[in-house]
């Protein structure tokens, strides 16, 4: 696969501007180095290289256990019913999806931000690899525990990355024969790791991508020999796909297609070699090569399924041309499956959550979004984006006797419990997400008037984060009927229809529609007759109906039908449950946590406090669904810090609330139908309440007479009062949190800083104002143009001279281990005040590979250096360091940690020193 150099695994994302963060995203550092935010404690997802992944264990690996899945696969999935004619029934759909902005800093249990890739079609693929990898970050990617909850609950097989990239991105053949190496009795001691991590974490394979360049025929029998045993050694059913690269003789080669020079990567004989084949790009342009690979494969003994043709997304989503034609031909099958590379376009190129999930609706389902609908209009290029419904029949994982769901994407601006609010923060966690609609959406009317448009509202929930509202205006007599999940679910003597719902109007009714196996084109219409009261809050309306009289018939589909006995102008309804149950299987009375301890905590400025919390899961047979995870605030409210199916859960960082000495966190276990068993508790203590620690910074340190300063206090938070020392400013004195202070006279003043709270005071002192004429004329960029040096750099595109051009698109990249430094010659001694560093973000990366700490020196004969600027826990995109006016002809800048989780690589996009001109 094509891409740019080792940042990241990706070639054109990060050219646009995106707005991620780490979800554990820091403060950043003062002028004066006071201590941002950390979150020691916070597990992140793993990531390893060959070397690294053979020295892990989960036995001392303290973040193992909180990347854990906690969800089977769910293997009884049905495939749907042609939505529309095009749909073809054979082929299947593989998902290359990066789940996070970098490989590394990848939160283990979701985050505290709602904009996050909540994927949910999960209808239209059957396989996803959580696509990741870098030179600087690791090789190895295993899915992350909610993205392996998620795509169990939905039926799909979820795997893991090993990718070995192209030299010029980073990549060293040193890698692949670490991967490779073998024992004396033929074993694989890093297929051996890869597997138990799998057994582990309990995802379901892994994707192996080699293209580093230099292979050997002999590399190339030993990489087949790797993937025969990786299948088949010790974990029967864990699946291998192998990506369209490497040939027989060694080189990396894409092919396109099943060739004679790839297929012993894919069978040998009688063995088979790997599951799949993910084919490369390039069989757009080489179509006869796939229009033979389908004979190749049956010639092998296998199905065409098993390769995938791949199309890049990634650069422009659904608004680029594809070879559809030939994938899916019409009046006949496919010749091969869908392999679709980066379909997180959709949330990348978005700026808001409501924009991503437009896309993605678009992506997955077509301009129409309705799958039933997905023609394009007469003219339209047949290379056209149609929708992936248009060509891919859904699946569905409703069968059994039970369904329920509150139409939870994941995240949410806030989080209820049984219509109550616990929780009034943005939060997200895809191991939450409940099964969505199969169908988005299918809508029909009858009478007059436009249908109602159904969609997710984050506003109000039931349960979770999010519920199903349908809106609009109604005329009298009218209804609008919403098909909603495809089925497979027996209908006994017992069995139940549940809503919970509200809306605006009593002049609508509300029913459950349900299509069953003996005519499924037809729905039948439910209302409950005795609507309740619902929610702790007494505002939503539940009912049911039991289905006894349709005993022995089968579910095959679930609506919702909204009928208007009057006209409503402006109707609106949120459905925060719908199920189905069985009268007589009510879940067990979830069983009691028990050892429910605090295992690490760590604070920051004894104000700011993180836990970790572990507790002993009832036996398996007490019906635990998820554990809700509460803090108890002083006056006795509790709020909702998450939930999780996971026996281990990490609280983010709290904020101590009125000076309060220990914090109680409480454990509630749920069973399947969402009821609440005893709770646990178990508390955590607060250091001393401390004094502050006094810092500020300044907008500018070098300024002509008469000019002002304004000076921004950078204080620890539990600062309540301020005293501030201007000598020979105006004023001299202030109280005020954030001064300007204007200086007449030329000369170096003296800046002082007490920062006061109940417990006690702090003073910062600093030569920092430096006042003269020589300003009048002016203070710009001294290293704009210079010559730059580096420790190293990845190849002449991302050289030192591009971090002093003055063009915020392009970098320094320097990789392998650090600290990596850059160098400017200024030409003469110059007389110098401030730095500004633009880090990745400035060049449109993600926030996660923003420098994390570094060293500024100056020297004047490029021999002797002074540190003048040293930041430990820096997060922002662009950072000022204002010193005091000093003379030096070499700046130096030293990357100790350049990012926030663990790249190696440093990424400078603009290293500026200010000065007089």
């Amino acid at each position: 696969m094509k891409r740019i150099n080792p940042n990241y695994f990706t070639r054109t994302t990060w050219k646009r501007k995106l707005t991620l963060a780490l979800s554990t995203a820091l403060l950043a550092a003062s002028l004066t180095g006071f201590a941002g935010k950390v979150e020691a404690a916070q597990p992140y997802s793993s990531y390893w290289h060959p070397s690294t992944l053979l020295e892990w264990s989960p036995s001392t690996d303290k973040d193992a256990p909180f990347n854990r899945g906690t969800v089977e696969l769910k293997a009884d999935r049905i495939q749907g019913d042609k939505t529309n004619p095009n749909a073809k029934s054979e082929a299947k759909v593989i998902s290359l999806a990066s789940m996070y902005p970098s490989t590394s800093g990848a939160p283990s249990q979701g985050s505290e931000k709602f904009h996050t890739y909540t994927f949910s079609f999960w209808q239209y693929v059957d396989k996803l690899v959580m696509w990741g990898g870098s030179a600087g970050e690791g090789l190895i990617v295993p899915p992350s525990a909610d993205v392996i909850d998620v795509a169990h609950k939905n039926g799909v097989p979820v795997y893991g990355t090993v990718f070995l990239p192209q030299r010029e991105h980073g990549g060293k053949i040193e890698w692949m024969h670490d991967l490779l190496q073998q024992r004396d009795d033929g074993t694989f001691p890093v297929a051996d790791k890869l597997i138990e991590a799998a057994q582990y974490y309990g995802f379901d394979g892994w994707f192996i991508n080699q293209e580093t360049q230099g292979g050997t025929p002999q590399d190339a029998a030993k990489m087949a020999e790797f993937l025969t045993y990786l299948q088949n050694a010790k974990t029967p059913g864990m699946e291998v796909i192998w990506y369209d690269s490497m040939v027989d003789t060694g080189p990396v080669s894409w092919q396109g297609a099943l060739t004679d020079r790839n297929k012993m990567f894919f069978q040998n004989g009688e063995q088979r070699v790997s599951d799949s084949m993910f084919l490369d790009f390039r069989w757009q342009s080489n179509v006869n090569s796939l229009l033979n690979s389908p004979g190749k494969a049956k010639e092998l003994g296998r199905s065409p399924y098993d390769l995938y043709a791949g199309i890049d997304v990634e650069a422009r989503g659904y608004q680029g041309n594809y070879n559809w034609p030939i994938l899916f031909p019409s009046g006949k099958e496919a010749p091969v499956s869908l392999g679709i590379y980066r379909p997180d376009w959709a949330y990348n190129s978005s700026e808001t959550q409501e924009e991503f999930m437009e896309k993605e609706h678009i992506f997955w389902v077509g301009q129409h979004k309705n799958p039933q609908n997905t023609q394009l209009p007469a003219g339209t290029s047949p290379l056209a984006w149609r929708g992936i419904a248009n060509d891919i029949v859904d699946k569905s994982v409703l069968t059994g006797s039970e369904f329920l769901t509150h139409f939870n994407t994941g995240n949410g601006h806030m989080f209820a419990i049984n219509g109550k609010v616990m929780r009034d923060k943005d939060w997200s966690n895809r191991s939450l997400q409940d099964i969505l609609p199969t169908w988005r959406w299918i809508t029909e009317t009858k009478g007059d008037g436009a249908a109602l448009v159904p969609s997710f509202d984050f506003s109000k929930s039931y349960y979770g984060g999010s519920s199903l509202k349908v809106a609009g205006s109604m005329s009298q007599g009218a209804a609008t009927h919403i098909k909603l999940y495809k089925a497979q679910l027996p209908v006994q003597a017992t069995t139940e229809i549940s809503l919970i719902y509200q809306d605006n109007s009593n002049a609508a009714k509300v029913k459950v529609g349900l299509a069953f196996s003996d005519a499924p084109d037809k729905y039948e219409f439910f209302e409950p007759k005795k609507w309740e009261k619902s929610g702790e809050q007494q505002d939503w309306k539940q009912g049911s109906v039991r289905l006894n009289q349709y005993a022995g018939r089968t579910i095959t589909g679930i609506s919702l039908q909204f009928e208007a006995g009057a006209p409503i102008d402006d109707y609106s309804a949120n459905i925060g449950r719908l199920a189905v149950t069985q009268v007589n299987d009510k879940a067990k009375k979830p069983g009691d946590v028990t050892g429910l301890q605090v295992i690490e905590n760590d604070f920051r400025d004894s104000i700011y406090g993180d836990a970790r919390l572990s507790w002993n899961a009832p036996k398996k047979d007490s019906d635990v669904l998820y554990y809700q995870i509460y803090r108890v605030h002083p006056d006795g409210n509790y709020e909702l810090m998450g939930m999780t199916g996971n026996d281990v859960y990490y609280v983010p960082e709290m904020k101590r609330l009125d000076k309060e000495k220990s914090t109680k966190m409480v454990v509630i276990p749920i069973n399947r139908q969402y009821e609440a068993g005893k709770a646990s508790a178990v508390s955590f203590d607060w250091p001393e309440y401390p004094k502050p620690v006094a810092a500020f910074e300044a907008d500018k340190t070098l300024i002509a007479p008469g000019e002002t300063v304004q000076f921004t206090d950078l204080s620890s938070e539990v600062t309540e009062a301020w005293s501030w020392s201007f000598p020979g400013g105006q004023p001299e004195q202030s109280s005020e949190r954030h001064p300007k202070v204007a200086y007449h006279e030329e000369g170096t003043y003296e800046v002082t800083l007490i920062a006061k709270n109940i417990v006690g005071e702090n003073e910062v002192k600093k030569q920092l104002i430096t006042v003269t004429k020589e300003a009048a004329n002016g203070i710009g960029n001294l290293a704009l143009g210079k010559t730059a040096t580096a420790s190293s750099y990845v190849n002449e595109k991302e050289a030192p001279a591009f971090a002093l051009d003055g063009n915020s698109k392009s970098k320094w990249c320097a990789v392998g281990e650090g600290p990596h430094a850059i160098t400017v010659d200024l030409g003469s001694a110059r007389k110098i005040s401030e730095f500004v560093i633009k880090h990745a973000e400035a060049g449109g990366e993600p926030a996660a590979f923003n420098t994390r700490a570094f060293t500024i020196q100056l020297s004047s004969d490029g021999e002797q250096w002074d540190n003048v600027v040293s930041i430990n826990d820096n997060t922002k995109g662009v950072s000022k360091h204002a010193i005091g006016l000093t003379e030096a002809r070499y700046a130096r800048l030293q990357v100790e940690k350049p990012t926030q989780g663990g790249d190696t690589a440093a990424r400078i996009y603009e290293f500026e020193v200010f000065g007089l001109k």
